[in-house]
């Protein structure tokens, strides 16, 4: 009987894309479906935002219960045994270490970890949030990958003008004054795109992702969409870690010293 009822669950945890597709339905909807009104009432889109709040619970559960041997004691002893504290330590060391061989100038890596290392973390829980039966990733939405790069945009240059001051803007000058005219808008431009570069490659890549991974399993829910939400794990972390790679490159170039 157990074994029946686990199955009739599987099967209709795997089907709840198929339901999505002709209904409209998500786990989001039917459990947060309370917050979309008054979230559309201040003109806030409730379609990512309610998927996003899973998140972002999740993210402050894993912050709360990874930390929680950290906070406790000012050294943890190695138990020698995989466990979720030494899951934790990994990842963030890992993440630490990462930024650590971009940034090297200015402020260092270390300030810049908790937002950089977040958005690690957030970005690739909502590429992934893709990939689970009943939910739709966040990232699939421009309105939602555009100002996640605009941030990074705004405090590339704060970060700039802080540690340089107004020599900053002499990168957008060129190596010859008489080069003004031509390297002021090539720069320019150049810096306008990066948030415009950003947003639309992690929303192209994980909208084509969700959508292909929806017609398999509207095909056939069980079984053939198997390979391709491999492929999807793969395209989510691969685009995680684009995104917060070139934002540390971003970083890296506004505090570098060649200004």
């Amino acid at each position: 009987m157990i074994k029946k009822l686990g199955v009739t669950g599987f099967l209709l945890l795997m089907s709840t894309p198929v339901i999505a597709a002709e209904g409209g339905f998500t786990w989001s909807h039917l459990i947060l479906g309370f917050l979309e009104k008054p979230l559309m009432s201040i003109g806030v889109d409730p379609l990512p935002i309610l998927d996003m709040l899973f998140v972002v619970a999740g993210l402050i559960a894993f912050a709360y219960f990874g930390g929680k041997p950290f906070r406790n004691a000012e050294m943890v002893e190695p138990s020698g045994k995989a466990s979720f504290t030494h899951f934790i330590e990994v990842l963030v060391g890992g993440i630490y270490n990462f930024l650590s061989g971009i940034i090297q100038h200015g402020v260092g890596a270390k300030p810049l970890f908790p937002v950089l290392g977040t958005y690690a973390l957030f970005i690739l829980l909502m590429n992934l949030m893709g990939l689970v039966p009943g939910f739709n990733p966040p990232t699939d939405q421009w309105n939602v990958t555009l100002p996640l790069a605009l941030l990074i945009f705004v405090m590339t240059h704060f970060l700039g003008l802080k540690i340089h001051g107004t020599h900053y803007f002499k990168q957008f000058v060129g190596p010859l004054w008489w080069l003004a005219p031509l390297m002021i808008p090539i720069e320019v431009i150049s810096h306008c795109v990066r948030p415009m570069s950003l947003s639309i490659r992690l929303f192209g890549n994980m909208t084509g992702d969700h959508k292909v991974v929806l017609v398999f399993t509207s095909i056939l829910a069980v079984g053939l969409p198997i390979p391709f939400m491999g492929l999807g794990i793969l395209i989510s972390v691969l685009q995680a870690f684009v995104f917060v790679l070139l934002s540390a490159i971003y970083f890296e170039i506004a505090m570098g010293e060649a200004h």
